[in-house]
């Protein structure tokens, strides 16, 4: 439309266009600090009249401007990357923490440890070993067999806990899980029906993203982005969601609804309107959270109570041949100092006799004292250094662990800020926005005002030449 009318709605245009800079930037101001949320710029498209009239001639200059776009500042791939990363971190994180918590358990190096009870307890046989005979020493090897029995006891029964409560962390991420996968599936639709009604959906958009992430985070989650711009996220190589439906992640077998374990390996299946699907174990399956919780039920805390085990049986082992070589304070073939379960391992652990006098300390039958059964008791067994190779090995996985999560919080960091940069809210660039569209709303004001005097002389000053 030329003419000054014509110039009155370009005016127009770009009040209202600029209204509309000023509300997205004021919107991105109140949501700076508002967790996934993505700040918005406003994309403006000239407006210009490219129909040709049948028996008429355009000769405008273009006809304003209006809103083309309110565009999410993100990068598709570098959110992809990012929750890739996350996932890793949650993976390493969450597998250190389990296991620096069973280390401090273990308490080695220290006075209290298990480590500390074998010296004392090879000291003691040593102690006896000169004083064969006295009742002081017999009851000191009694009482330091104790002593490290407990121990040992204390650690299994602390790896117990550890698995108990992985097992009920792993009912609650499982819940965690498809809380989150329904919710994106209900997002996936709403995002769908929102923008075919040419509504603006980048709210529902900000809170998908955020519940893409926390699927990458609790099970490593990878999400694609389809051709119509839905979310189709798997897990271990199954379809979690696609669409506007969500799976169902059990646990198939290993762990009960209560958290108890039923004696089966773990496993985890999907379960959708098309079937189930069983997914693998190991590295291609569930990563994230679930995956190291996984791992760490499955094979660390399963090694370190077998390498416990190992060492409460040979512990019981050679003391129990070495109480069997020697003999008694009545002349009396030893009896087995220590009771074991190999059934249940470690924390089945007991000292078998209360009697000092059943201390089978000499070699010697007939109730000959010589002492030299409790030297060679001193150096039974390999159990020391087991248990130091135990505890070595299980520092080692912490170490390590704490190194790969230092690493890749760094990567994550990293990618953070990245994205920081591009989707986040800077209110110093807002305020400029803001600055710069009100300049705009008020040069827009001020050509209304001028076209208004022109059709103001045009209308009420024109040919009044002569009255």
């Amino acid at each position: 439309m030329a003419g000054s009318f014509g110039s009155i709605s370009t005016a127009l245009s770009a009040l209202r266009y600029n209204q509309v800079a000023l509300d997205v930037a004021g919107n991105n101001i109140a949501n700076a600090t508002t967790d996934g949320y993505v700040r918005r710029r406003v994309v403006g498209a000239s407006v210009s009249s490219a129909q040709p009239a049948m028996w008429s001639r355009y000769d405008g200059h273009g006809e304003g401007v209006t809103v083309g776009e309110v565009r999410r500042m993100t990068d598709p791939l570098l959110d992809a990357r990012v929750r890739r990363e996350h996932g890793l971190l949650s993976y390493l994180s969450t597998s250190r923490t389990i296991l620096a918590r069973v280390e401090e358990g273990v308490g080695e190096p220290g006075p209290n440890g298990v480590h500390a009870a074998m010296l004392d307890f090879r000291n003691v046989w040593q102690d006896l070993s000169l004083d064969p005979g006295g009742l002081a020493a017999r009851q000191q090897v009694i009482g330091s067999a104790e002593t490290l029995a407990q121990a040992l006891r204390t650690q299994a029964g602390n790896v117990a806990r550890e698995e108990a409560d992985q097992r009920a962390n792993t009912v609650n991420l499982v819940s965690e899980i498809n809380s989150a996968a329904k919710g994106l599936a209900a997002l996936n639709h709403d995002i769908l029906v929102t923008e075919q009604n040419g509504t603006d959906a980048g709210t529902l958009r900000d809170r998908r993203d955020q519940l893409a992430l926390e699927l990458a985070e609790l099970a490593g989650g990878v999400t694609t982005v389809e051709a119509d711009g839905q979310f189709t996220v798997k897990v271990g190589g199954a379809t979690l969601v696609q669409g506007r439906e969500a799976g169902t992640l059990v646990i198939a077998s290993g762990i009960t609804a209560s958290g108890d374990a039923d004696g089966a390996p773990i496993a985890y299946r999907i379960d959708d309107s098309s079937g189930s699907t069983v997914l693998p174990a190991g590295a291609s399956g569930p990563g994230g959270e679930l995956g190291a919780v996984t791992e760490v039920l499955t094979t660390h805390l399963p090694t370190y109570r077998a390498g416990l085990d190992a060492v409460a049986a040979d512990l019981a082992t050679a003391l129990n041949a070495q109480q069997a070589a020697g003999y008694d304070a009545s002349g009396v073939a030893g009896t087995p100092l220590f009771s074991y379960d190999p059934l249940v391992g470690a924390a089945s652990l007991q000292v078998a006799i209360s009697d000092p006098d059943l201390i089978a300390a000499s070699s010697l039958p007939g109730g000959a004292l010589d002492g030299g059964n409790a030297d060679l008791a001193s150096r039974a067994g390999n159990y020391p250094d087991g248990y130091q190779r135990l505890v070595n090995g299980l520092g080692t996985q912490v170490s390590s662990l704490e190194q790969r999560s230092a690493n890749q919080a760094s990567l994550a960091g990293s990618l953070d800020d990245a994205r920081e940069q591009l989707a986040g809210v800077s209110l110093d660039e807002e305020t400029v926005n803001m600055v710069a569209a009100q300049r705009a709303y008020e040069a827009a004001a001020r050509l209304l005002t001028t076209l208004d005097g022109v059709l103001d002389t045009l209308i009420n000053r024109t040919g009044l030449v002569g009255r």
